[in-house]
């Protein structure tokens, strides 16, 4: 016998019932778990995932990724977690050009945008609207990070295009 107003779900190794008007009506699966552990802030969905390896760089139907929406959501124990797989895509752009970066930038969280940046994250993406994550940002920590990273990149690229300059003078 099946009661509709309970569904089955687990969480933490553990199974039980859910009330069903937890779940998103007309939900028969979730397409993106890890997309959706990330939204939600939910770090053992997130670990259940991942130790099931569902896939870190997916995509959901905005071409989105799980990080996107972890720095979306200002949740930094989910992107400290998603860094610890190997092969993290930092840079991939959503259907609006828009990365993990950007969105960071643009809710506010400071703290993630350091960490992107310290993990290596491009400040120099552009999204559909041209604007780059500096351009999104929308409190002043956040533009000075990206600023000062921006600044250091323009140096080491002009340091690294007068040393090729110089190789070629010594040919």
């Amino acid at each position: 016998m099946h009661d509709t107003n309970w569904w089955k779900g687990t969480s933490k190794g553990r199974t039980g019932l859910i009330p069903s008007n937890y779940v998103a009506e007309q939900a028969e699966s979730i397409d993106n778990p890890l997309h959706e552990a990330a939204k939600r802030g939910n770090l053992s969905w997130l670990r259940e995932c991942l130790d099931n390896r569902v896939g870190v760089n997916g995509l959901d139907k905005a071409g989105s990724t799980a990080l996107y929406w972890a720095c979306h959501g200002g949740h930094k124990d989910i992107v400290e977690m998603l860094f610890t797989q190997p092969n993290i895509e930092l840079n991939q752009q959503n259907k609006l050009g828009d990365t993990a970066l950007h969105a960071a930038a643009w809710k506010g969280y400071a703290d993630i945008v350091q960490l992107l940046l310290a993990k290596g994250a491009r400040t120099d993406l552009r999204n559909i609207e041209k604007k780059l994550a500096f351009d999104m940002a929308t409190n002043a920590a956040c533009a000075s990070l990206l600023k000062k990273k921006q600044g250091t990149d323009a140096v080491r690229t002009l340091s690294n295009a007068e040393d090729y300059l110089d190789d070629e003078d010594s040919d």
